[in-house]
């Protein structure tokens, strides 16, 4: 079973926003380098919808860090990138302003299962379904 990303209208994120145990990581920072071991959540930036530098970084947390806390997608996030989101390794997303949740919501329910692997899964499909024949 897939994880579900978590979302969140723009309104309702300044009560989040001032959480102590959230580190908030530019996109252009090499997140290896980060000591990020203490927080409970981490905040990659997207400040625009075409910089997918966060998918990278939220991926690499995921996969090669071992981060299991919250990974949260903030900035130019819209509805169109929450399932590349999810299947990135983050666990929830801001949504810009101006940004359906229903909508958002609907997106993610598109698609049941990837042929590719990703955060959660990386095992690709045509593997998955071999080793279980």
């Amino acid at each position: 079973m897939k994880n579900t990303i978590q979302l969140i209208a723009s309104s309702d994120y300044s009560t989040r926003a001032s959480d102590p145990n959230v580190l908030k990581i530019a996109n252009d920072a090499d997140v290896s380098t980060v000591a990020w071991q203490s927080a409970d959540c981490i905040e990659l930036q997207f400040p625009k919808f075409t910089d997918g530098r966060a998918y990278s970084q939220a991926y690499l947390l995921r996969r090669r860090l071992g981060f299991t806390g919250e990974l949260r997608a903030t900035g130019d996030v819209l509805v169109d990138q929450v399932l590349l989101m999810q299947r990135s390794g983050f666990s929830s997303a801001v949504l810009r302003d101006d940004q359906s949740l229903a909508h958002a919501q609907r997106q993610l329910s598109q698609f049941t299962d990837f042929y590719q692997g990703d955060a959660d899964h990386p095992q690709a499909l045509f593997a998955a379904q071999g080793a279980s024949a």
